[in-house]
């Protein structure tokens, strides 16, 4: 497994932009074990607002947890921007659904295929995650929240009111909007798109709890596909490691090494 650190100028964003990429290791032969050469399923990973583009590299066990799989795993930076198209600010919903996939399948030896994009998060980047999956559905094949914000309003309400109204908006605005989970699903539902897998974990301790058991719910009523999880924990890397571990687990991979 190759661990690259990577800088580059995004267009979308009208910045250089660090990530950090997990890529399965080809080896030639010999006595060693064989690894497919690819194309590679990705998995895009977000963090949440407290964090950056390192954490899921020094908070969890991901190498270890990806080693052998036919799976590149993408950690983007989303700094502060709630992975929407800010108000007054830059277009991170858009860099994270259309630029950051395009660009690393032309960087890495990537499947194209939407059926091999994932994308997940924790906190506001299972927020970021799920809202991909419901309002780019045509883009990833499925999409994982941890304890994510799911109800755009208390996600608001938890922010710093000058760095909520940077991204959101006007408060009042919030529900039915694009940046609504709840409005999304429902759009998701009445289209003829192709719905993604979802996947959901939650701690039975988690201040979210409510939002996620009441999304869940709503998701379900829609008839959506989703896969629901929950525990003792709360708030913290300890559960989302887990959850981590138990998505890819859920995910339609193969062990792709070769004896």
């Amino acid at each position: 497994m190759a661990w690259l650190h990577v800088h580059y100028n995004s267009e979308t964003l009208r910045m250089p932009v660090p990530m950090e990429v997990l890529l399965p290791q080809h080896v030639s032969g010999g006595s060693r074990q064989m690894l497919d050469p690819g194309p590679y399923k990705t998995l895009y990973l977000l963090h949440g607002m407290s964090e950056d583009h390192t954490a899921w590299m020094r908070r969890t066990s991901v190498e270890r947890y990806v080693e052998g799989l036919p799976l590149a795993v993408v950690m983007p930076a989303g700094h502060l921007g709630g992975y929407t198209d800010m108000v007054y600010g830059r277009n991170y919903f858009k860099f994270i659904t259309e630029e950051l996939p395009m660009l690393c399948e032309r960087m890495f030896p990537l499947s194209n295929v939407r059926e091999d994009r994932f994308i997940a998060g924790a906190s506001m980047g299972g927020y970021g995650a799920m809202k991909a999956g419901l309002a780019a559905a045509h883009i990833f094949g499925a999409a994982a929240s941890f304890s994510g914000e799911m109800d755009v309003t208390n996600a608001f309400n938890r922010l710093d009111l000058k760095l909520a109204t940077d991204i959101f908006g006007n408060k009042d605005a919030l529900e039915g909007s694009v940046n609504d989970l709840f409005a999304a699903a429902q759009a998701l539902s009445q289209s003829d798109q192709q719905q993604p897998e979802l996947y959901m974990q939650c701690g039975t301790e988690d201040s979210l709890y409510e939002a996620n058991a009441r999304f869940k719910e709503y998701a379900r009523q829609l008839g959506l596909t989703l896969t629901y999880e929950e525990g003792p924990g709360d708030h913290q890397w300890k559960y989302w490691d887990m959850a981590l571990e138990r998505m890819l687990q859920w995910l339609p991979l193969r062990k792709s090494i070769k004896g």
